[in-house]
């Protein structure tokens, strides 16, 4: 028996300080777990209650557990009438539901970092923007004393900021989920985007979705796709080294005669060990401009596409089969499954690699020995190993897993 292993895409992208952009194409991953040097990176997705500023006007407080009963306080019982559909407060309503939005960012959270949790959560800021704003503005027009005009000019101004941060974030998180397999492009043109803000912010919003597991998966396998794609590009942007090296090897592959002879020279690569993620990357955005290039014919576009595909999948190739193995068996919910999983992966037999599926074998000394190496990185990474965006946004849900693989293993195969 072997086992049989059905990879799904991630992307990675580096930049260089002599000025070259290369992208590591779409590798075959079966997980959200990030393998990095040393650490474990996941988006931690944590249940909680939802946050709706809507809720401050209607006395429903749907705030995660830290806010609930400090707005419970300044918000009170009244106004219990307010149940309408934002679409629909107006007037007298809606300046109720916006002074109370300043006496909450005002007094109860004035801290920057709460406003950016609670508008992240809100499903109705969007249409209360306008309308808070220019409240804002009429009542530090008309107010008498001095320090409460400030206050009020101060909060309008700092807020807007923190809004505006807010949008950009929504917009970027949109691209990204529109097209994930556009991340290389992204990484390379919006670097400077991807702060730890918005990894927070990615975080909060997989947060707001506590009661639509699907959507918070589906924010979460975003997140930790641009953790990934970040930690890659800015390890890469430290190897000038590796980039000269790689455009050497680029050089070589394309001043061949033919199409097959420049895979051929792929293929000599991969089997040298010398097929590294620098030149992958660097073909990848030698294709990803082509494409994009009215001025570029179709023939090289072809060539270039080919060249990228054949480079991707020897790199895949080089990933340690252990690796893998682990990958595919933490796809597994069902424990008779992956009972069955382990027994196909300690089962000898023929090994082989596909364009879609890859038969693979292992011991189980070996692959114990590897899931140990990752809890064991996982728990050393936590005060400071990561990178700097995704610092506290680990995710133990998949150490506890391999845990019980590694345990599985232990009594059942060793």
């Amino acid at each position: 028996m072997t086992l049989s292993i059905r990879p799904s895409l991630t992307s990675l992208k580096f930049s260089f300080a002599s000025g070259y952009t290369v992208c590591l194409p779409p590798y075959r991953k079966l997980s959200i777990l990030h393998l990095g040097t040393g650490s474990v990176q996941a988006i931690t997705i944590a249940k909680s209650q939802t946050c709706s500023v809507r809720a401050f006007a209607e006395n429903t407080i749907a705030t995660p557990n830290e806010f609930a009963s400090e707005h419970d306080a300044i918000l009170g019982n009244e106004d219990k009438d307010t149940n309408e559909d934002i679409e629909v407060l107006n007037g007298h309503k809606m300046t109720r539901v916006c002074d109370k939005l300043i006496d909450v960012f005002m007094v109860d959270k004035p801290s920057p970092n709460e406003w950016r949790k609670l508008l992240a959560f809100s499903r109705e800021w969007d249409d209360i923007r306008p309308h808070f704003f220019k409240r804002c503005e009429d009542r530090a027009e008309s107010e008498m004393d001095p320090n409460m005009k400030y206050k009020l000019s101060r909060l309008g101004r700092k807020l807007k900021e923190v809004d505006g941060d807010i949008q950009r974030h929504n917009e970027l998180l949109q691209i990204i989920r529109k097209s994930p397999s556009n991340i290389n492009d992204i990484i390379s043109k919006r670097r400077k985007d991807f702060t730890k803000e918005f990894f927070v912010h990615v975080n909060t919003v997989a947060e707001s979705y506590y009661d639509n597991p699907t959507e918070q998966n589906a924010v979460a396998k975003v997140g930790n796709l641009c953790l990934e794609a970040v930690h890659a590009f800015d390890a890469a942007t430290e190897s000038k080294d590796a980039l000269i090296a790689a455009e050497m090897k680029l050089q070589d592959i394309i001043s061949a005669p033919s199409l097959d002879a420049a895979c051929r020279k792929i293929d000599d690569l991969a089997a040298k060990n010398q097929l590294d993620s620098a030149l992958v990357l660097m073909i990848a955005k030698a294709w990803s401009a082509a494409k994009e290039s009215d001025m570029t014919k179709g023939e090289v576009k072809d060539v270039l596409y080919h060249l990228y595909t054949t480079a991707r999948g020897n790199l895949q190739r080089l990933v340690p089969k252990e690796v893998r193995i682990a990958k595919y068996l933490l796809t597994i919910k069902d424990p008779e499954e992956l009972m069955g999983g382990l027994n196909d992966a300690f089962t000898p037999g023929e090994e082989l690699e596909g364009k879609d599926e890859d038969c693979l074998y292992t011991t189980p000394d070996k692959l114990h020995t590897w899931i140990g190496a990752v809890v064991d990185a996982y728990h050393l990474s936590r005060e400071g190993t990561l990178i700097r965006e995704a610092r506290d946004l680990m995710n133990p849900e998949i150490i506890k897993k391999l845990e019980e693989i590694r345990k599985l293993i232990q009594d059942k195969f060793m």
